[in-house]
């Protein structure tokens, strides 16, 4: 497991300092688990511990990655690492990988027995699993299945998805620092395109993540106030894609303004559910794998009008790019990785920790949690009362939603000009199993 950032750095009472882990890199090591050293306290380090029974606890990540997933990733391992019911603190390498890989795990129940047969094995009492819908789902059935086997694991989903689409909580550790990725490169592009549209580009479209649910694209909407800032459109999953009506509001942009901005979502889909771009194969969880939008929407437009255009896809940019991180979502991450830790010693099962909007001026919030059954396979998508009439910009309330989650920042040290990331040390557990899974 890799670490991309000096974790973590919050405003919460109790927050740690970071400490730097040594680096060291093994990724061709034949062990399937790695520990986690950040800090882990032996077995039976004082007799007053000799009395509390004290199990392993395993942490995984899954799916694609966050700017502030490491964050989230410190909370459970610093916080695991300070209690006396859990001894050492493992993590999986490469997500779930080395007790079993994710896409078998959704399959069928040998693999999950597989997976129990690991933490026996290792006695790992304590499972936590940051991820998003699919994942919640997963820690839920491992939850389940550990009781039926006779092998009781306290399983605690962490949340996380720059989509933003788990129900239940207010936001979604991640989204908040891709929202201010998206709405910083939006102003940019914008002012770019304004300055040249005379002579030059006249369409700009930009592509954003977001297969089912519209949160990232309409966080772009912060980018500007009024008709006239762009972006000028906005194409949600939520609102039914109509060509006309699209292509005259392209047109009027352009007579207007000189110019049009479109920020679209990769799961834009036509009203009988046909996304826009389809690349006609599936991830790891089923899901349709979706092609370029972009340039699918950016040709629409020439072929209409013949407009110049450009397009640009922010892709892997957009959930990455811990260099312009939320300092609210560094908090937030931290914030349920620590909470996890918190309910599992308590002997809460089956849950997810969740963020509790208090106020949004000023902002104020706090962590609660819900079943992993409420949240497991879920969406929540962006209400219409956030999308504006025409279908094409966001509301006031979906602004006043947003605005909080993308304030402040928290910049990772410098070096060479380049933010300086740190890498986690992982110290090769030894294989007790005498069976191996093949991945």
């Amino acid at each position: 497991m890799s670490v991309k950032s000096r974790e973590p750095v919050s405003s919460h009472k109790g927050s740690p300092r970071y400490r730097r882990p040594r680096v060291r890199s093994n990724l061709g090591s034949p062990y399937a688990i790695l520990r986690a050293t950040l800090g882990g306290k032996p077995c039976g380090a004082s007799t007053a511990m000799k009395e509390i029974v004290r199990r392993n606890a395993f942490y995984a990540q899954s799916g694609g990655v966050s700017a502030v997933i490491n964050a989230s990733a410190c909370g459970v391992i610093e916080t695991a690492s300070g209690k006396r019911q859990i001894g050492k603190v493992y993590a999986g390498r490469h997500g779930i990988v080395g007790a079993l890989t994710e896409d078998l795990i959704e399959e069928n129940r040998a693999e999950y027995e597989r997976l129990i047969e690991v933490f026996r094995a290792h006695d790992i009492g304590y499972f936590f699993y940051n991820g998003g819908n699919d994942s919640m789902d997963t820690a839920l059935k491992v939850s389940q299945l550990g009781a039926a086997l006779g092998f009781p694991i306290t399983c605690v989903g962490v949340p996380k998805t720059v989509d933003n689409d788990l129900p239940h909580t207010d936001c979604c550790p991640g989204f908040g620092s891709v929202a201010k990725y998206v709405a910083v490169s939006t102003r940019e592009a914008a002012l770019d395109v304004a300055s040249m549209a005379r002579t030059s580009t006249r369409v700009f479209v930009f592509e954003v993540m977001g297969r089912h649910a519209g949160w990232i694209a309409a966080a772009a909407g912060l980018a500007g106030r009024g008709e006239a800032e762009p972006p000028h459109i906005i194409l949600f999953p939520e609102v039914p894609f109509e060509l006309e009506k699209f292509l005259e509001r392209v047109r009027g942009c352009v007579s207007d303004f000189g110019y049009c901005v479109i920020v679209v979502s990769e799961g834009a889909a036509y009203a009988d559910g046909r996304f826009l771009a389809e690349a006609g194969t599936r991830d790891a969880f089923g899901h349709t794998q979706l092609g370029g939008v972009a340039p699918v929407v950016a040709n629409m437009v020439r072929e209409a009008y013949g407009y110049k255009y450009h397009w640009a896809v922010a892709d892997y940019l957009q959930r990455s790019a811990r260099h312009i991180a939320s300092r609210v979502d560094v908090d937030q991450a931290y914030a349920v990785g620590k909470a996890a830790v918190e309910l599992a010693v308590k002997g809460v099962n089956a849950v997810m920790p969740t963020i509790v909007r208090k106020a949004s001026k000023p902002y104020k919030w706090a962590i609660g949690h819900v079943p992993l059954a409420e949240v497991a396979n879920k969406e929540k998508k962006l209400p219409p009362a956030y999308i504006r009439a025409d279908g094409f910009g966001i509301t006031e309330p979906c602004r006043r939603y947003l605005e909080p989650l993308i304030a402040g920042e928290a910049y990772p040290p410098y070096r060479n000009g380049l933010p300086d990331y740190a890498r986690i040390k992982g110290v090769a557990v030894r294989r007790k199993l005498a069976t191996e899974f093949k991945v």
